[in-house]
């Protein structure tokens, strides 16, 4: 069972190092808002895994995934949702500033956008499916505990590894001030971050 984990750890620290949606959008809210910021949206992005690990230990993500609808109809939903996002952005102020006095995204919204965005992305219910099973340690045994076991392993490895990402972004900011234009930047890279993740929801 050791083993097991460490090996199922190493695998799931890999793949949070890995450039992919979540770890970039952490790294632009926490450019954009600061390390805070960034650790909140980490943190509601991996609360989300929680259902996905409950569906998958429980069957359930077997029985979406068999269903095209369903599982389009989901696609769609969240690249909606994220769509949505970048037009809200879109249409606020023409430059997003560092200074103390900028209207920002409190905590907890940020955080039900990390979980919104993870809910409603099939991809990872389609990962967790594919990668989960294959380090069960013990097939015969209880294995809606042993997910849950690996559900939790990759949401502690993850959540270090995306606080990590939010606290040199947000020491990066600090710097980011003195550059030119740097606002403007940001708030198109925001939007550019919604409008890719939404495109990677409903590639094949």
């Amino acid at each position: 069972m050791i083993e097991t984990l460490l090996s199922f750890a190493i695998a799931s620290l890999a793949l949070a190092l890995s450039p992919g949606p979540d770890n970039i959008y952490v790294l632009t809210q926490s450019l954009v808002n600061g390390t805070k910021s960034g650790i909140a949206t980490t943190a509601g992005l991996i609360s989300g895994c929680i259902v996905h690990t409950t569906l998958l230990a429980f069957g359930v993500s077997a029985i979406i995934t068999t269903s095209e609808e369903i599982f389009y109809g989901i696609k769609i939903l969240g690249a909606c949702y994220l769509l949505y996002l970048a037009y809200s952005v879109f249409k606020s102020d023409s430059e997003i500033t560092f200074t103390n006095n900028a209207p920002k995204k409190t905590y907890w919204q940020l955080f039900k956008t990390g979980v919104i965005m993870n809910l409603l992305n099939p991809k990872v219910m389609i990962f967790f499916l594919a990668f989960f099973p294959g380090f069960l340690w013990d097939k015969d045994g209880n294995t809606v505990y042993q997910f849950y076991v690996l559900g939790i392993t990759f949401m502690i490895v993850s959540f270090f590894v995306f606080s990590l990402i939010a606290l040199l972004a947000g020491r990066i900011s600090n710097l980011l001030m003195k550059w030119k234009r740097i606002n403007t930047v940001l708030k198109w890279l925001q939007i550019v971050v919604f409008v890719g993740i939404a495109v990677f929801i409903l590639l094949p």
